[in-house]
C-alpha cells in the first residue's frame, strides 16, 4: 500500500530528529524541512518515495550546435597521423 504524502512527511521528519540526536522544541523545523523536500521530489523526476531518479528521454544530436542564437558547425573529425610500415 502506497503512503500518503503526510505520512511520508511524518516518517522524513522523524528520520531528520533522530539524525539530529532527539533535540528537543525543533519539531517545527523538522516538519517544515520535510515537506519541502517532499514538494522538491515532487516536482523532480525521482520517484515519490525518493528510491529511484525516473531517466529523461535524451535530445537527438543535431549537426550543429547553437551559443547566442548562432548555429556553429560541429568540428571535423581531426585526422590523425599513420605510419606505414616498411
Amino acid at each position: 500500500m502506497a503512503e500518503t504524502r503526510e505520512e511520508w512527511i511524518k516518517k522524513r521528519a522523524y528520520a531528520l530528529w533522530e539524525e539530529e540526536g532527539h533535540p528537543t522544541g525543533r519539531d517545527s523545523i523538522h516538519w517544515e524541512q520535510a515537506r519541502k523536500e517532499r514538494e522538491t521530489l515532487e516536482t523532480s523526476a525521482a520517484s515519490k518515495d525518493g528510491t529511484e531518479v525516473k531517466t529523461k528521454a535524451k535530445r537527438t544530436a543535431t549537426t550543429g550546435t547553437k551559443t547566442n542564437g548562432a548555429v556553429k558547425a560541429a568540428a571535423a573529425p581531426k585526422k590523425t597521423a599513420t605510419r606505414k610500415s616498411a
